[in-house]
């Protein structure tokens, strides 16, 4: 009997090497595991010329770091200005060191990295990183891949196109689902979800990051009194941002929004994301310290990464620590990762604080997570952000993967 066709993928990948023999082996590998739109490269001019035809525009390129004549870190700097708006995977024989510095330069660039492939790389390396990149066409990018203006944001704030998705975060030792992080996203009339990095910074220089912030948090504890009267017990957290904070007005919202929607404070996480130093600590200090007072939740986000530090945890009463993905999807083969996540760790238990595991993303990091008592993880391993309505379902479905996993029956809280 003949074996079922495999299913195939219209992503579109471009793969750029100077070695003609990893050139063809890539390809080949590709095509393999279902991919049919797959070209190759062997310098960076050729490579930007397919990237401005729209016939052969990639969704994702794989990229090798070191080449002649133009190397991979410099066509990175071209595709911003050719306005590349797909995905990255560096294929290289660099060490583990330079490839993550590589990640954060793209990544400040604005382009997303899905990972990395050491050369040379192990078959099932390349089929578990496509596994990743699965969902990146344009589509899910939003049809235009570009940033948008602050007149056309305050106008999806005005007109409620911003709407918000749900992250579940699960307990470590039980598999129990015991909360969500709420993730805005932009229903775009022509342009389809368009995601936060493609206007939340806009929105932070424009001065409409409040009034987005307000919006999200309000229909976010609306949705926790939905999910409490339908049984369901978890806690919402909210994505705060320093702009918030310097309006010392900002607790009695965050209060009155919880009297009004019926939610108690202690179901509400407040993550502080600072994406710009906090230069005036007088108006941010007094309402993180009257929200806490009122028994909000706060939470340090993306910990060890921008102006997350040390001093905060000092100076801010936070019950939770978010450790950043990057320092745990991968940590359990990444040296370096390891020691800030295990570093980490160790502070936020030695602080009484609720740790979290940010981007958790395969059966590895799960396990490494158990392995030393990690309290809470989100991730893809775990789920992708969902609209509400879709919760519920996945809750059940989530219940029968533990099960299967020899834990006991699980309850949501």
């Amino acid at each position: 009997m003949d074996k079922p066709a495999k299913p195939r993928s219209p992503l579109k990948i471009l793969v750029l090497d100077d070695e003609p023999f990893m050139l063809k082996l890539l390809a080949h590998v590709l095509d393999e595991l279902g991919f049919d739109s797959v070209l190759t490269c062997d310098n960076g001019r050729d490579a930007l010329a397919r990237v401005d035809a729209p016939a052969t525009r990639p969704d994702l390129i794989l990229l090798d770091l070191n080449m002649p004549d133009m190397d991979g870190v410099e066509f990175v700097r071209l595709l911003v200005e050719h306005d590349y708006a797909g995905s990255l995977v560096l294929v290289s024989g660099e060490d583990e060191r330079v490839l993550q510095m590589a990640e954060r330069l793209i990544k400040a660039h604005r382009i997303k990295v899905v990972g990395h492939l050491n050369k040379p790389f192990a078959l099932e390396a390349v089929a578990e990183m496509m596994r990743q990149c699965e969902g990146l066409d344009s589509r899910q990018r939003g049809a235009s891949g570009r940033f948008y203006e602050s007149d056309d944001i305050g106008a999806a704030i005005v007109t409620g196109q911003m709407i918000n998705h749900y992250q579940p975060k699960v307990d470590v030792a039980s598999g129990a689902v015991v909360g969500v992080e709420t993730l805005v996203r932009w229903q775009h009339p022509t342009d389809g979800l368009v995601y936060p990095n493609q206007f939340i910074s806009v929105a932070e220089d424009s001065g409409w990051i409040d009034e987005l912030t307000r919006v999200v948090l309000r229909e976010a504890m609306r949705q926790c009194r939905a999910w409490r009267d339908a049984g369901l017990d978890l806690r919402v957290a909210v994505n705060v941002s320093m702009d918030n904070l310097s309006s010392v007005d900002f607790a009695g919202f965050v209060a009155r929004q919880a009297e009004e929607a019926g939610v108690s404070p202690s179901d509400v996480v407040l993550e502080l994301t600072e994406s710009r130093l906090m230069l005036d600590q007088r108006a941010p200090l007094e309402v993180l310290t009257r929200l806490r007072m009122k028994r909000f939740g706060l939470a340090i986000d993306d910990f060890g990464t921008g102006h997350s530090s040390l001093s905060q945890l000092r100076d801010i009463p936070f019950d939770e620590l978010k450790i950043d993905r990057g320092f745990v999807h991968g940590a359990w083969r990444d040296g370096t990762a390891r020691a800030i996540y295990d570093a980490s760790l160790t502070l936020g238990r030695q602080l009484g604080m609720v740790v979290v595991a940010e981007g958790v993303e395969d059966q590895e990091d799960w396990t490494l997570l158990q392995r030393t008592g990690c309290d809470l993880a989100q991730g893809y391993f775990i789920a992708r952000p969902m609209p509400a309505a879709d919760l519920p379902a996945w809750i059940d479905s989530w219940g029968e993967r533990v099960r299967e996993w020899g834990n006991e029956p699980v309850e949501s809280g």
